[in-house]
């Protein structure tokens, strides 16, 4: 079990970069000379210029850096890697560094068009001509129709097969038939012969081709609120309706996150394009913000249901 727990780990076609312990605006010192290293130069400079700006989170430019270190490896081998599964933001950022650079293609994939954890592969053009194969479908089935289970549920059961996070993209459930998983392709034997249970419901686990994925476009609901300020309690309070007290304990729990990262204190302030995920309640993007002329904030606010 050992062995097959061991083999379940994080193995990927990537070359090992450590963890940034540094600020980007250290000397970029790793970069190749020539037209590629210019080009990643720049590309690290605009990342370095989100961050500066405070517009993205401190883990999400020091992910993207480590993918720009992939496309350079990648440009000199004439080479494709793979990341592994990736949040919404750090795609977004990443994409847009990599469009900067001229020799390296990247595509970013999850399984089915609206995913939100999605693989990026960047590659010499020469040697990434067609979408490489990174990510597989799994349905994990069973009568959930008395235990109802949650995604949680189903996250735990995967972890608890010593599978780590990265290694599961989304997670779609199905109501009382189960869930599909998108996976590691590297995982899908060991996962369909160790998934036994997801809480107490004895399930099966078998790979599934990718256009068998079943998932409808989000629907949303769309409001506005009037605020003094921007703060995460006073807007998201009112996008869930719930009260700023108990918003803030579950800030405190840790059950609050913006743009996929764990806020705590309730007076970090939100901007257009942010989202919120509170557990239990769901999500809220920002839309726009308008100031009145008494200087009270007017936001969109878009709840997915």
């Amino acid at each position: 079990m050992a062995a097959a727990v061991a083999l379940a780990r994080p193995l990927r076609r990537l070359p090992h970069f450590p963890s940034r312990r540094r600020a980007v605006s250290t000397p970029l010192h790793f970069f190749a000379r020539g037209q590629c290293g210019v080009a990643l130069a720049v590309a690290a400079a605009a990342v370095g210029d989100s961050s500066a700006k405070g517009s993205v989170h401190r883990h999400v430019i020091e992910e993207v850096m480590d993918i720009l270190d992939m496309a350079q490896m990648a440009s000199q081998r004439r080479d494709v890697f793979h990341t592994s599964f990736l949040t919404p933001p750090i795609i977004k950022e990443a994409m847009l560094a990599i469009e900067k650079l001229a020799d390296i293609k990247a595509v970013a994939q999850g399984g089915y068009p609206q995913a939100e954890r999605c693989r990026i592969s960047v590659g010499h053009p020469d040697a990434m001509r067609s979408n490489p194969d990174v990510v597989a479908a799994l349905s994990i089935s069973g009568n959930f129709r008395l235990e109802p289970c949650s995604h949680g549920d189903f996250l735990g059961a995967i972890l608890g097969a010593g599978i780590t996070r990265e290694k599961v993209g989304d997670i779609l459930l199905q109501g009382e038939r189960g869930a599909q998983v998108i996976v590691d392709p590297e995982l899908v034997d060991y996962l369909t012969s160790t998934l036994e249970k997801v809480g107490k419901v004895g399930i099966s686990c078998t790979q599934i081709p990718l256009l068998a994925i079943e998932y409808e476009p989000p629907r949303t609901k769309s409001s506005k609120t009037v605020e003094s300020s921007l703060r995460v309690d006073a807007v998201a309070s009112a996008g869930f309706k719930i009260s700023r007290t108990k918003l803030g304990s579950m800030m405190s729990s840790g059950d609050v996150r913006v743009n996929w990262s764990v806020v705590t204190k309730s007076g970090a302030t939100l901007k257009a394009g942010d989202v919120v995920s509170v557990s239990g309640l769901g999500r809220l993007k920002i839309g726009e913000i308008e100031t009145t002329k008494r200087g009270k904030y007017v936001v969109q606010l878009i709840q997915y249901l």
